[in-house]
């Protein structure tokens, strides 16, 4: 009877890839399931497989317990022994330990096993899908090979060997159809568990599944030599990667490509002929962004770290190649470097210059008083404000030509005058509005922008600790971010000491 059922169990084990033991628990809670069916559904059973006699022991597990103590315990000879009987059974017993009984072996009638039949098959059905789980969540990221079982809704089934794998229509590549017995790669998107097993959700839109193509293609990839810094695709079309090389000696992008292109075209084969550009990744942005807008040719950048954003000049001709097909090229090189990319002719950026330059240089007639020669000679120089003017070193000013120090001094009274006036009017201007000088302490609010919010209402703490997230974004058209808005409606729910010190620490 022992080889028997080792036996089964090692064959079960071997057929659903799971250990043996858990197909001998699982025999066990069926002969436990099926003994309560003779002995009584109230007892508690327990069936343990003893490998040295081939059988199955039954136990009955009752508690001991104390009467005299605990009148009021709603005694049941099935599941509770008194202490008295169980001090003659094991003088050791205390009330709350479980005594054994033996049960007499059980003939299994037609009922019975079929119960115990019914509870093998969902335990190791349980076990395995499991097992399947666990070993796909691990693979999570993966490129998997299988074989489509059927297409249902343009939804399609994919036999892994083991389980079968789901690609949803919005994850296949425009333009591409299989039928059963077709060959597919995918890339293992997200593993579920639901109560049917687990659900593995396969993408052949996914970016990373070129990354994977091209370390299945590029053995230097592979190795870690050239190495795969950022991905952009618009699946069935185009797709960026910006590549790297660890090895001075190695070309990222000729490694990538392939002796006549070999390589890549292996990846576009795959892809049902999606072009893809290779592009060196650079630390500098502005070589990054050059890079990646290719085969468009920069003549000019202009960038601004603190939005990040860029703005790129290009010759006439080429502007519609740097946009691309429905702005195509310029949206996936933005999604490739992770920058905001505004993209002009070289008449545009002329025509911006001339009209910044008109700006700047009425701004400094009007504030300094100076004639459009002087605001003129101030603008080309690179002056933008009148601080800038009025705190810049006087030999800087002397050092342009037709300057002395008697004008440049002249020219740096006028511009402090000038923030002088300005800081009184700004300072009339909160006193009229009676604006809570605690909003100032916040942070981030500055006086302009402070007078703007208690022109909409908002000039206190709690006007301000009143505001929702979005309210507040959206009183400084969206200039403001989310993550500030946040900052400062909790800054002025404190100070205005919304919180007790329990609900601070939570």
């Amino acid at each position: 009877m022992t080889v028997e059922i080792l036996q089964v169990a090692d064959q079960v084990a071997r057929e659903k890839g799971i250990d043996r033991k858990v197909v001998i628990e699982a025999m066990e809670s069926a002969i436990q399931t099926a003994s309560r069916k003779k002995y009584g559904a109230n007892k508690n059973i327990q069936a343990r497989f003893d490998p040295k006699s081939g059988e199955f022991q039954l136990n009955q597990l009752r508690e001991v317990v104390d009467l005299d103590q605990d009148e009021d315990l709603d005694f049941d000879e099935d599941i509770h022994i008194s202490l008295e009987k169980a001090l003659t059974m094991n003088p050791e017993a205390v009330p709350g330990d479980f005594i054994a009984e033996q049960l007499p072996p059980m003939e299994f009638g037609r009922i019975a096993a079929q119960t115990a039949k019914q509870v093998i098959v969902q335990k190791v059905r349980d076990a395995e899908r499991e097992r399947i789980f666990e070993e796909y969540a691990d693979r999570q990221g993966e490129m998997v090979n299988g074989l489509v079982k059927r297409v249902e809704r343009n939804n399609i089934h994919v036999d892994l060997g083991r389980t079968s794998g789901f690609l949803p229509h919005e994850e296949q590549l425009p333009r591409e159809h299989y039928r059963p017995g077709d060959r597919i790669r995918a890339f293992i998107k997200e593993v579920r568990e639901v109560t049917r097993g687990p659900q593995i959700i396969l993408s052949r839109t996914h970016p990373q599944m070129v990354v994977r193509l091209f370390e299945m293609e590029v053995p230097e990839i592979y190795d870690g030599i050239v190495e795969i810094k950022a991905v952009a695709r618009d699946p069935g079309h185009r797709s960026k990667i910006a590549v790297r090389s660890n090895d001075a000696h190695v070309d990222p992008v000729g490694a990538c490509v392939g002796m006549r292109g070999s390589r890549v075209q292996s990846v576009v084969t795959e892809l049902q002929g999606e072009r893809i550009d290779i592009i060196e990744w650079s630390h500098d942005p502005a070589v990054f962004v050059c890079n990646a807008l290719a085969p468009a040719e920069v003549v000019k950048v202009v960038v601004d770290e603190e939005d990040r954003n860029i703005k790129v000049v290009v010759d006439e001709t080429a502007l519609s190649l740097a946009i691309g097909r429905r702005g195509q090229n310029v949206r996936l090189a933005s999604e490739l470097t992770g920058w905001r990319i505004d993209i002009i002719t070289e008449q545009e950026e002329r025509n911006l210059r001339e009209e910044m330059f008109g700006e700047l240089q009425q701004t400094f007639m009007k504030d300094l008083d100076l004639g459009e020669e002087v605001a003129a000679v101030l603008v080309n120089e690179g002056f933008t404000s009148a601080e800038e003017v009025a705190y810049v070193p006087l030999n800087e000013l002397t050092s342009i030509e037709g300057f002395d120090e008697e004008i440049a001094q002249e020219l740096r009274n006028r511009a402090r005058d000038t923030l002088l006036q300005q800081a009184l009017q700004t300072e009339e201007r909160k006193a009229e509005l009676h604006i809570d000088e605690r909003l100032a302490q916040l942070g981030l609010l500055t006086d302009d922008a402070l007078i703007a919010l208690a022109e909409k209402n908002v000039n206190t703490l709690d006007d301000l600790a009143d505001l929702a997230t979005d309210e507040l974004v959206e009183m400084f058209d969206g200039e403001l971010t989310t993550e500030d808005a946040e900052t400062l409606i909790l800054g002025a729910r404190r100070a205005a000491g919304w919180f007790d010190d329990e609900e601070e620490t939570a």
